[in-house]
């Protein structure tokens, strides 16, 4: 990656930092991440020209801000958590179900709606795995153009919509600063001692989570670490709320930069197909919900952000702004996108989507 590159990211930072500014004050919801990926995409959509050619947002640097929330995410693992673990059966359950009936609910709304061909409405439909999902697609001669558009707007507009309608619901902002509550520091381990911490579990865990080929590894390979180290003991680990709002505005501006390039047509077609669909997934979602509601100890407003098809850092800053332990909403999550990554490799076989 050229020098170039690393400046036009200086440059579109602070663009999002500007627009997570404006949202936190205005009072939107997740306003650093939705802030800064609404100004990001609006920046290289106008000015595409001034950008260097075949730019994109680095990968490398939006995975290591990534981590911490990873960390975050895992300084929420305790013994009262894993304790609480069979009480997550029946929504694991449901998990299993929804997969099924929004993969199905999407099949139908990208192949008879949306007019595509058989291999790419599959693939288009998949709620979850987005990764896998493009390099299976891809590897099945799908539209990948398409594909890579319609699997990032199944995220983003749940990232809208859910803290939308969670604020609707709550009557008040979700997902603003002022509503992240990270847990007191009661820790062993002193201030410096405590940064020094943090960044060597994001380096270990960057390295360790791609290497054991875990789903998310970027997220998951810290969040793991950082888990261990409150089991044992010698934790809990501290994260600055300002570590966790730079990491939104990075995640933001990274799901940004992905609308640069995208034909005019094609994105017109897929917003209006992805709001089709995801309304239909956050529908199946809530009925889900409200069938394992009786037997389940879970809140429902948590219930609700486990059944989002979104990734899993952002429904984990959701869960957080809720004052929710996001690691219960990790773990459906997680759970969702294997069970997905699991049918789409068996499916896609049984339905001769594997290009010779």
């Amino acid at each position: 990656m050229n020098i170039k590159f690393y400046l036009t990211t200086g440059f579109l930072l602070p663009i999002g930092a500007v627009g997570g500014l404006l949202a936190e004050t205005i009072g939107l919801p997740m306003p650093w991440m939705l802030g800064s990926l609404l100004f990001v995409a609006l920046a290289v959509s106008l000015r595409k020209s001034a950008l260097p050619e075949n730019y994109e947002f680095p990968a490398n640097f939006r995975k290591f801000f990534m981590a911490f929330i990873g960390i975050m995410i895992g300084s929420q693992v305790n013994w009262a958590l894993i304790n609480q673990a069979p009480q997550m059966l029946p929504s694991l359950i449901a998990i299993s179900f929804f997969v099924i009936l929004a993969h199905a609910s999407n099949f139908f709304i990208f192949y008879k709606i949306g007019h595509y061909d058989k291999s790419t409405a599959f693939f288009c439909g998949a709620p979850g795995g987005l990764m896998e999902s493009i390099s299976m697609g891809e590897e099945a001669g799908c539209d990948i153009r398409v594909l890579t558009v319609q699997q990032f707007l199944r995220i983003i507009f749940v990232i809208i919509l859910v803290p939308v309608l969670m604020s609707i619901w709550i009557g008040e902002p979700v997902g603003s600063a002022s509503g992240i509550k990270l847990p007191e520091v009661t820790t062993k381990l002193d201030f410096s001692s405590n940064y020094a911490l943090v960044l060597l579990l994001a380096v270990l865990g960057l390295y360790i989570g791609p290497k054991l080929r875990l789903p998310a590894g970027h997220l998951m390979g810290p969040l793991l670490l950082t888990a261990a180290i409150n089991l044992t003991g010698i934790g809990p680990i501290y994260l600055p709320d300002f570590m966790l709002v730079i990491s939104q505005i990075v995640v933001g501006a990274g799901l940004g930069c992905r609308f640069l390039g995208i034909d005019k047509l094609i994105l017109y077609r897929a917003v209006g197909l992805s709001l089709i669909s995801v309304i239909s997934m956050l529908a199946i979602g809530l009925l889900l919900c409200f069938i394992i509601l009786p037997i389940t100890l879970i809140p429902v407003n948590v219930l609700l952000i486990c059944f989002a098809p979104g990734g899993v850092t952002e429904m984990s800053l959701i869960a957080l702004s809720l004052s929710a332990n996001p690691a219960t909403v990790t773990l459906h999550h997680l759970y969702r996108i294997i069970l997905t990554v699991f049918g789409l490799t068996l499916l896609r076989k049984r339905l001769g989507l594997i290009k010779v």
